[in-house]
């Protein structure tokens, strides 16, 4: 693994959505001075904590990009790059405007329940292509699949741009 900016402590940004289920983007905005101001070390965007699987992929993008100009480079930035499907993640990738963030967290695919060599092959692929560090999300009450030490392990070893869990 290689030594990264990353360390202390880091907040998950939950999203806020108006009455009628929109983003609500005033509240992001307060919330993310809210929690930087308190002295967070970084913040991660677009976890389980953000309601990710709830949001479209382009809200997710504009979401992203939202928290990374608002951000401003005051903390670094992580953002949830994850999915059920190894196909969603890389079009997430493509999709989402990355600059600026410091590295992607990304989530063990839920719902189907990958088996250990799935997750590798998984893992293995968003490893190939991502521009950036990757942080595996290993939440298996959310994901209803636990990825292994030796998993983790050998993702670790095999992929030198995967950080951290």
């Amino acid at each position: 693994m290689i030594r990264h900016k990353l360390s202390g402590a880091g907040a998950a940004i939950p999203t806020p959505f108006t009455p009628d289920g929109r983003v609500d983007y005033p509240a992001l905005a307060r919330t993310i001075d809210y929690i930087i101001d308190g002295g967070v070390d970084f913040i991660v965007a677009l976890g389980t904590t953000a309601e990710t699987p709830t949001l479209y992929l382009h809200e997710r993008a504009v979401v992203a990009m939202f928290i990374k100009n608002h951000i401003a480079g005051r903390v670094p930035l992580v953002i949830g790059v994850g999915g059920n499907s190894t196909s969603e993640v890389l079009d997430q990738l493509r999709e989402f405007d990355l600059r600026g963030a410091d590295a992607i967290l990304s989530v063990t695919p839920y719902y189907n329940k990958p088996s250990q060599e799935g997750l590798y092959q998984h893992f293995k692929t968003v490893s190939e292509h991502s521009p950036l560090p990757i942080i595996l999300y290993n939440v298996p009450g959310r994901t209803g699949v636990n990825m292994t030490a030796a998993t983790t392990i050998r993702i670790a070893g095999d992929f030198p741009n995967v950080i951290g869990i």
